[in-house]
C-alpha cells in the first residue's frame, strides 16, 4: 500500500480509501465486516462514511452503514487502526432532522453525537461537511448551478461552523476538518477564515472525479496543490458505469442504477462513448478498464486518497490492486485523447 500526508495534520493515510456507502443497502453487515477485515489487512487505514448513507439514501437506511462500521469496531477492536472519516448531511433530505438539516452549530453538535454513537467510537479522525448549504454544482447539478447568495452571510455561516469544529477539536469529539463537493470559492474562504482566526483548517476535499468528470482542474488542482488541501475522490469508476457494465441499456442485477427512482444523471450518449472509447484503451494496452480508472486517480498529484466501493470481495480486490498499477506514458496518452473527445461527458 502507498501513503500519502492528510494535509498538514500529520496523518499519513493509505492511498486506497475504503468506501463504504453499499453497506446497509446492496451489502449486508457481514459483507461490511468482511470487506474491512480484508482492506485492512491489504494495508488500507482509511475509511469513508457519512450520516446519510447507505446510498441511494431513504429514511430506512439513514445511519446503517455507520451501524455497520460500529458493531464491526466493536467485535474486532480494530478503531485504532483506521483513520475514521464521516460527514454531516447539508440540507434537503425530508429525513435527516425533520428536514431542518444545515450545516450550523446546532446541526453539527446533534450529528455528530449521532454518529459517534451508531459507530461506537468517542472520536472521528476526519469530520467532513458533505456539501454546502448555498448549492454547488456536485450531484450532477453542473448544467443548471446558478450560484445565488450573499457572501458575508455565507462567511459568516463558515466562521460559526468553525468555531464549533474547533470547541469539538477541544473536546476531543473530532481530530480533523475537511470539506466534501465544495467550490473554489468556498475553498479558499474556509481557509483564509481558519488562518485568521486560528481556527481548524480543512485537511481536505472530497469531490467526485473520475476518467470522466474532471471538473477538478483545472482551478480546484490549483489550489489543492498550493493550499495543501488534497483531493478525496468519490466515485472514480462513475458508480461502475466505467466497466461498461450498463452499456447498451444493461441493468445488471443487484447493481447500483438498478436503485435509482429514476435515470441516472450519467447515462447519457456521450457518457456511453467515452465508456467505449476508454474500454478500448485499456484493451489496446492489454488492461482492465476499472484498474486503468482507478490508477489514473492514483496517479493524479492532487489526490490524497482514493475512495473505492465494492458490492463483492473480487471487486473490492481488483479495485485494492490498482494502487500497484503504474500508466505508461502510452497509455496517459491515448487517455488525454477520448478526454478532448469527451471533456463533459455528462
Amino acid at each position: 500500500m502507498l501513503f500519502r500526508p492528510l494535509g498538514r495534520t500529520g496523518l499519513n493515510v493509505s492511498l486506497i480509501c475504503l468506501g463504504t456507502m453499499t453497506w446497509g443497502r446492496q451489502n449486508n453487515e457481514a459483507e461490511g465486516h468482511a470487506q474491512m477485515d480484508y482492506a485492512l489487512s491489504r494495508g488500507v487505514n482509511f475509511f469513508d462514511t457519512a450520516e446519510m448513507y447507505a446510498v441511494p439514501p431513504n429514511a430506512e437506511t439513514y445511519g446503517k452503514t455507520e451501524a455497520i462500521i460500529g458493531t464491526w469496531f466493536k467485535k474486532t477492536g480494530n478503531r485504532s487502526k483506521v483513520i475514521l472519516a464521516t460527514k454531516v448531511a447539508g440540507p434537503g433530505l425530508p429525513w435527516v432532522r425533520g428536514g431542518q438539516a444545515v450545516i450550523d452549530r446546532k446541526n453539527i453538535k446533534e450529528a455528530l453525537e449521532g454518529s459517534l454513537k451508531r459507530l461506537q467510537t468517542d472520536y472521528i479522525d476526519l469530520y467532513q461537511l458533505h456539501w454546502t448549504n448555498r448549492g454547488s454544482y456536485a450531484f450532477n447539478q453542473l448544467w443548471s448551478y446558478n450560484p445565488k447568495f450573499k457572501p458575508e452571510e455565507v462567511r459568516e455561516n463558515f466562521l460559526e461552523v468553525l468555531e464549533t469544529l474547533g470547541e469539538l477539536v477541544k473536546e476531543g469529539k473530532i481530530r480533523h476538518a475537511g470539506l466534501s463537493n465544495e467550490t473554489a470559492w468556498g475553498t479558499m474562504n474556509w481557509l483564509r477564515l481558519s488562518e485568521e482566526r486560528g481556527l481548524p483548517r480543512m485537511a481536505s476535499i472530497q469531490n467526485e472525479y473520475s476518467l470522466l468528470y474532471r471538473l477538478f482542474e483545472p482551478d480546484m488542482h490549483e489550489i489543492a496543490m498550493a493550499e495543501n488541501v488534497g483531493l478525496l475522490a468519490w466515485s472514480p469508476l462513475a458508480t461502475g458505469m466505467l466497466s461498461g457494465k450498463y452499456l447498451n441499456g444493461k441493468r445488471p442485477k443487484g447493481s447500483r442504477w438498478t436503485l435509482l427512482s429514476n435515470r441516472s444523471a450519467r447515462d447519457t450518449l456521450q457518457a456511453n462513448d467515452a465508456v467505449r472509447a476508454y474500454m478500448a484503451v485499456a484493451k489496446k494496452h492489454k488492461l482492465d478498464v476499472c484498474q486503468m480508472a482507478l490508477a489514473f486517480v492514483n496517479s493524479r498529484p492532487f489526490v490524497t486518497a482514493n475512495i473505492i466501493g465494492a458490492t463483492t470481495m473480487q471487486q473490492l480486490k481488483a479495485n485494492i490492486d490498482s494502487v500497484d498499477l503504474a500508466l505508461s506514458p502510452e497509455v496517459l496518452r491515448d487517455i488525454d485523447e477520448v478526454r478532448r473527445d469527451f471533456p463533459i461527458p455528462y
